[in-house]
């Protein structure tokens, strides 16, 4: 009986901490001299919250930005308390949008790399998950949608 409610316990911990699921993340591969670049993906928080912060040990300084229009000039900024990710719904960061920016980039960033990003979201409660991801480098030119088609 123990076991059986300690199995539970543990099984109900886990699933309030695997609230985030991430989908088809990828950074821009850079050229020599670059210092930043961004990184894509798609994440859905079960229970809703909110991206605060992002870390990788490739980047001085990590970002959450948005890109938007104002009149006829494209604008980016960062979003000082993070992103809303609504209770179970995709959010979408890809060029021209939400992004997260990879600055003081420490090494020229290839096709075939691979980049480690924590993402750290803050659940309704307070309370904060940190999601471990692994984001493959597409060609600077490479279009980010290829994969999509049929």
């Amino acid at each position: 009986m123990k076991n059986m409610i300690l199995a539970g316990l543990l099984a109900a911990a886990f699933a309030t901490h695997a609230q985030t699921t991430v989908k088809d993340p990828w950074v821009r591969g850079t050229v020599a001299q670059q210092k930043a670049t961004g990184l894509f993906v798609q994440i859905t928080s079960a229970a809703g919250g909110r991206l605060v912060s992002a870390s990788s040990p490739l980047a001085g300084v990590v970002e959450i930005h948005e890109m938007s229009m104002d009149g006829n000039v494209m604008r980016m900024r960062a979003l000082a308390d993070g992103l809303a990710l609504p209770a179970g719904k995709a959010v979408d960061l890809k060029p021209g949008g939400y992004h997260v920016m990879l600055m003081e980039l420490k090494q020229t960033l290839k096709a075939g790399d691979t980049v480690p990003v924590t993402l750290v979201i803050e659940g309704p409660d307070k309370k904060r998950e940190t999601v471990e991801i692994q984001a493959p480098v597409k060609a600077l030119g490479a279009d980010p949608m290829a994969r999509h088609k049929h």
